[in-house]
């Protein structure tokens, strides 16, 4: 017959599991950050901490759901980028060379959401050389789009903090895939 010990026990331990399960990804995510600014000067530890921070938690809890978590992002601000780009080609009195730079990145962006999405699956599969090359193309997708704006002086991107979120989110993602 179970006691009154054994039954608290067991109404407790699942709370004690989650709350260790939470101090784990807590302490995780800025150890990981600050390893991957520390092997990578275009990585900021700051964004790392904060963009995977604002992520699901509870697939946060090891490496390996970091670096899926981080694709995730990758593609969340890939998605968004385009759909923001479609939304600035709609005005018809954009200038010429930043309509065609911003069709260009229309162009970069819808490319990498299959691919991304191709990269989630390497990733699950543990096929993490595929999935490297995978987000490597997702940033010479923003470097690329980031770097049509500068063809012509004085034009500026509409895009810059667009493109260099989506080159961060991607280097966070090469590094925890190369420390697995």
């Amino acid at each position: 017959m179970p006691t009154f010990s054994h039954c608290l026990l067991l109404l407790l331990l699942p709370l004690l599991f989650s709350a260790f399960n939470a101090n784990i990804a807590q302490n995780l995510i800025p150890e990981t950050c600050k390893k991957c600014a520390a092997d990578d000067p275009n990585l900021s530890y700051n964004f790392c901490v904060t963009s995977l921070q604002a992520s699901n938690r509870t697939q946060c809890d090891n490496l390996r759901g970091l670096g899926m978590m981080s694709i995730k992002l990758i593609k969340y601000n890939v998605t968004s980028t385009r759909n923001y780009v479609k939304n600035l080609l709609k005005n018809k009195k954009t200038d010429p060379f930043i309509r065609a730079c911003l069709n260009d990145c229309l162009d970069l962006y819808s490319d990498a959401i299959p691919t991304l999405k191709q990269a989630m699956m390497d990733y699950k599969s543990k096929h993490y050389k595929d999935a490297n090359i995978e987000v490597s193309s997702v940033i010479d997708a923003a470097t690329t789009c980031e770097d049509g704006f500068e063809e012509k002086e004085g034009a500026v991107s509409p895009l810059t903090k667009r493109n260099n979120d989506t080159f961060q989110l991607s280097a966070i993602a090469l590094a925890l895939i190369n420390m697995l």
